[in-house]
């Protein structure tokens, strides 16, 4: 891996065996979203998809997670190029991201704005720190946020808070977002707890994780009828994996909570 990448993509296991995959924003002191950046990212979430993880910690070095994207990246760019580029965000970046099949968390121990905050509400758990800020700034060059912060922000938070959220371009600290329910938890030492909830939530039924996923997906684009109406298919395959077979024999010989999880 070149010194220069703007990320850093590891890979660790966990003291059962699980993998865990660490991805960290580490151009500081600002970790822009350049075009170095962004083709980091699309790479590196390329390779997660070929070969995804039992779980992914998405982190940042630095004393900022992100100061926002490089205006450079919007500079000259006509109607279509405008279109174009978030196409392809939303296609390498936002929507892979969604799609991995293991749980994936966000850790925001400082600012957070534009586009690693469309990252953030892309993932399943957001944890903060006390003094982390959140911002979607895109109006101070006369944008809106576009990929995916508004709809995903208004779908974890309202759809009125997302309205003032993205047109004021204010910071909101992590207790309000904690309070609105965009983070799901504030902790002094972020990195650490995040690696902990990492740690623990590869260790467990993976392929349940991804079908959780997937309900909760299916009622994201339909609705509960919808969610409803694949949830049969989605549950019913776990019944084929080992990591069920394990535990339901687990459960009847010993109990609850002492079943033990590969991923298969």
């Amino acid at each position: 891996m070149s010194d220069s990448k703007a990320t850093r993509l590891e890979r660790e296991t966990t003291d059962s065996g699980a993998e865990i995959a660490v991805l960290t924003l580490a151009n500081p002191p600002l970790n822009l979203f350049d075009q170095a950046m962004l083709d980091a990212l699309i790479a590196d979430l390329a390779e997660l998809t070929a070969r995804p993880p039992r779980a992914l910690l998405i982190r940042a070095e630095g004393k900022l997670v992100s100061g926002g994207v490089d205006v450079h990246v919007f500079d000259g760019l006509s109607v279509e190029q405008g279109a174009e580029l978030w196409r392809r965000l939303f296609a390498q970046i936002i929507h892979p991201l969604e799609a991995l099949p293991c749980p994936v968390i966000f850790a925001a121990h400082g600012l957070t704005l534009t586009a690693a905050f469309e990252m953030a509400v892309a993932c399943d758990i957001i944890l903060a720190a006390p003094k982390a800020k959140f911002g979607l700034v895109e109006t101070v060059v006369g944008l809106t946020p576009s990929m995916g912060g508004p709809q995903r922000l208004a779908e974890r938070a309202g759809s009125g808070r997302a309205r003032e959220f993205v047109m004021t371009g204010d910071l909101y600290d992590a207790a309000t977002m904690a309070d609105w329910g965009v983070v799901n938890a504030v902790h002094d030492d972020v990195d650490t707890a995040a690696r902990q909830l990492a740690h623990r939530l590869a260790q467990g039924p993976t392929k349940a994780h991804a079908a959780t996923k997937a309900i909760i997906e299916a009622w994201r684009s339909g609705g509960v009828a919808h969610a409803d109406s694949v949830t049969p298919e989605v549950s019913g395959a776990l019944f084929a994996t080992a990591d069920l077979k394990g535990a339901v024999r687990s459960f009847l010989e010993v109990g609850p909570g002492k079943a033990t999880y590969t991923g298969r």
